[in-house]
């Protein structure tokens, strides 16, 4: 089988790039797969190029560089073919509806999949008849603005499948109404490490992830002032960082100083790989307030570690049995996240236990097992070409589409004007 993939940027370095290369690594052992990364802002990709796998880029960013695109004129044009929904229309643009349009055009694979919402739409409205047609959804349907599920509802319709990480996601996917779409949750795979479980009598809590509010590591700071007063012995490291200019960090840094734990809480920056870091602890905490999966809760796991981690949406409560191998608390919770990290900090064998339950359920994230999951999907929407959707909607119903959608442009772009004209004059 051959396998396409379209990655926004496979330079750089995040949760669907990092899951998007373990899948194709897998799947190169038994199949032709390549990635196609939008972008390319690097000479190398972050995560290196997988095993048995050919990276290829249709945008060069690289201003040193002979190929670089940055002063193709239709480089500084508006895309008209990427949806303005999506978050990251901004660095799209002329040239890459061309690029793009170009690669689909020519592709020679059997199943082409889509890794974000705007190249899925973007899928859609410029493949040709033939492959079997893929969009993943790494991030959550109900965490998508209006414009683009108003697109998304429009566009999926003409897909083959839609797979989310998770089943309260595909859930939501299969409420909007996707008539003869294959709609399946199959999470990110995390490969097992190669090194030994965390040692169970380590004193130390990690957590990892980037320096996001949503991920309220200013919670799980104040809980661990809570800890540090009961056990004083015990230490917490949060690795990762965030955008350049975000002053989360010092923030952060500046309430550790507050409450008197710079023996207790280290900001760790950006480790690669994360492997080692896992494995010098004892327990994970995160304390976010929402998830589009948890990659940093099964990389835990799969290293010996139960998770303490808040039961927000999605993914939590799909990974963690709570009580078995990890605790889940309420979101926002100081309180709870405290008690819970101290309720197995203070009982050794329950933590071990919870640690070997961690690794044994954590299996079912393997790759090959994914993997298996995705063939599986693919295979039987090629096997079966008389279920396969149609590449374009009624004219009625796209002209519909069209008009409706010129409107809503017109009102967000005017409420974008309104905005700079009030910001102008304050």
């Amino acid at each position: 089988m051959r396998i396409s993939f379209l990655l926004h940027n496979g330079y750089h370095i995040g949760g669907t790039i990092r899951a998007t290369f373990t899948l194709a690594a897998e799947l190169a052992a038994r199949h032709e797969v390549e990635i196609v990364s939008v972008f390319r802002h690097r000479d190398e990709p972050i995560l290196g190029v997988p095993t048995g796998v050919t990276l290829r880029h249709l945008v060069d960013l690289r201003k040193k560089s002979p190929g670089y695109d940055g002063e193709h004129p239709d480089f500084h044009r508006p895309a008209r073919v990427f949806p303005r929904g999506d978050g990251r229309w901004k660095q799209y643009s002329a040239l890459t509806d061309a690029r793009i349009g170009a690669h689909l055009a020519s592709v020679e694979a059997d199943v082409v999949v889509a890794t974000r919402p705007g190249l899925n739409v973007q899928l859609v409205r410029q493949a040709p008849r033939g492959p079997v047609l893929v969009g993943q959804e790494h991030l959550t349907l109900d965490g998508h603005g209006y414009r683009l599920r108003r697109d998304i509802r429009h566009a999926y319709a003409l897909l083959d499948a839609v797979t989310t990480v998770t089943e309260a996601d595909a859930r939501a996917y299969r409420a909007l109404g996707l008539p003869g779409v294959r709609v399946d949750a199959v999470p990110n795979s995390v490969p097992a490490p190669g090194l030994p479980p965390a040692d169970p009598g380590a004193k130390i809590v990690v957590a990892a992830g980037r320096l996001t509010p949503v991920k309220r590591y200013d919670l799980l700071i104040d809980a661990f002032a809570d800890v540090a007063a009961a056990r004083p012995d015990w230490k917490l490291r949060i690795y990762g960082t965030g955008d350049a200019s975000d002053n989360l960090k010092k923030t952060l840094a500046e309430q550790v100083e507050r409450l008197g734990l710079g023996e207790h809480v280290f900001l760790m920056g950006t480790a690669h790989p994360m492997e080692p870091e896992w494995a010098k602890g004892s327990l994970a905490a995160v304390t976010s307030r929402r998830e589009s999966f948890g990659m940093t809760i099964v990389e835990a796991m799969r290293c010996g570690l139960p998770v303490v981690s808040t039961d927000c949406p999605h993914g939590p409560a799909e990974i963690i049995e709570d009580g078995v191998d990890g605790r889940l608390v309420p979101v926002d919770d100081t309180a709870a996240v405290a008690a819970a990290l101290l309720a197995l900090i203070n009982d050794d064998e329950a933590r071990a236990r919870a640690a070997k339950a961690a690794l044994v359920a954590s299996e079912r994230f393997d790759p090959a097992r994914i993997a298996g999951r995705h063939e599986t999907i693919w295979t039987d929407l090629a096997s079966a070409p008389a279920t396969r959707r149609p590449r374009s909607h009624p004219a009625f119903r796209a002209a519909a589409h069209r008009t409706v959608g010129a409107a809503v442009d017109a009102v967000y772009s005017a409420k974008a004007a309104a905005g700079r004209l009030v910001r102008r004059f304050r």
